[in-house]
């Protein structure tokens, strides 16, 4: 209801979280029979389960092309997706501040199940506390998500020199339309979220490539270079880019300038990064730019060597410079 707001009593376990649950989270994500137990039984149609955890403290909560609901089930989704496992179920546990507004709470919850509902997962269990004013920042979310490998074993991926790294679209879009809208910042930009589930995406991709897609993952809170440096150390590999292929909105270059910022390093929700086996190049760029979530999709760079464990980067200038870890915050808040 307009100008409601959430109480401690919201919280206590007694006639007010009743009718919260009942009202609210029970109608929105429809699971009125589960909702009796402590715990939602599960069929799980595979030998092999994968489980992610994560939890949500943007702020703001609510930003261009997302809120904090959406980007807690497409965060956790595709976490699981670019695992290869099939997202199925998600729990989701809410901190909510004491005075935070039902009708805010209200546009979060249902933002959570038509982003469930567009990923074809389901939220099946879930937790509510409300804390003193001050304890928290209006709300922070928790979800966990559990897929399971269908058509496919999990395995170890091995990398070879030659392999190509795509990525689905141009980088730092989350970041910076967050920045755009916090007070105290001197940018204005009608630049989107990329905030999205990829899952459908990302299963496309694996349905016509196979073996030939060596690995995947999300590049979210560091950005695009943090998780390839990940990539570097896990796998012992060097990564070398190529800086005029990486596609950058030109909003996105702006803001990072007049900011200071560097967009390799800015937070994406809606950005998978891929190896793969390069002569399947041409085609898995195809078959992504037919979908909405792959229309600027890239070949930026390759496997460069075995057992290097370092990122490098081709500049626009012909020369090559190490990407290292940044040392401190770049971006706070940003998932």
């Amino acid at each position: 209801m307009k100008d409601e707001r959430i109480s401690l009593a919201h919280g206590d376990g007694g006639e007010k979280t009743n009718q919260l649950i009942k009202r609210l989270f029970v109608t929105a994500f429809g699971h009125g029979e589960a909702a009796k137990f402590d715990a939602a039984p599960l069929e799980i149609p595979a030998s092999h389960i994968a489980i992610s955890t994560d939890s949500f403290v943007v702020d703001p909560i609510q930003f261009p092309g997302g809120d904090i609901g959406k980007l807690a089930v497409a965060g956790t989704v595709n976490d699981l997706a670019v695992s290869k496992a099939v997202p199925k179920w998600l729990t989701a546990g809410f901190i909510i501040e004491e005075g935070f507004p039902f009708e805010t709470l209200q546009t979060i919850v249902q933002s959570m199940a038509k982003e469930a509902e567009a990923a074809g997962v389901k939220i099946v269990a879930g937790d509510t506390k409300v804390v003193e004013k001050g304890a928290c920042d209006g709300i922070f979310i928790n979800t966990t998500g559990i897929g399971v490998y269908e058509d496919v074993t999990p395995s170890h991926p091995k990398l070879e020199e030659g392999d190509a790294i795509i990525v689905n679209g141009t980088i730092g879009d989350h970041g910076m339309a967050l920045m755009a809208v916090r007070k105290d910042l001197p940018i204005k930009s009608d630049l989107l979220s990329d905030c999205a589930s990829l899952n459908q995406l990302i299963f496309k991709i694996i349905d016509r490539f196979g073996d030939k897609v060596k690995f995947m993952r999300d590049a979210t809170r560091g950005g695009l270079a943090s998780t390839l440096i990940e990539v570097c150390d896990d796998f012992h590999t060097s990564i070398l880019l190529d800086e005029e292929k990486i596609p950058v909105d030109s909003r996105v270059k702006g803001a990072c300038a007049l900011l200071g910022y560097n967009p390799l390093f800015v937070a994406n929700e809606g950005k998978i990064l891929l190896v793969v086996d390069k002569s399947i190049v041409e085609e898995i760029l195809q078959l992504m730019k037919e979908d909405p979530l792959g229309r600027n999709a890239a070949e930026i760079g390759k496997v460069k060597g075995i057992e290097a464990g370092s990122l490098t980067m081709l500049t626009e200038l012909g020369t090559e410079k190490k990407i290292n870890r940044l040392s401190s915050i770049q971006l706070p808040r940003i998932c």
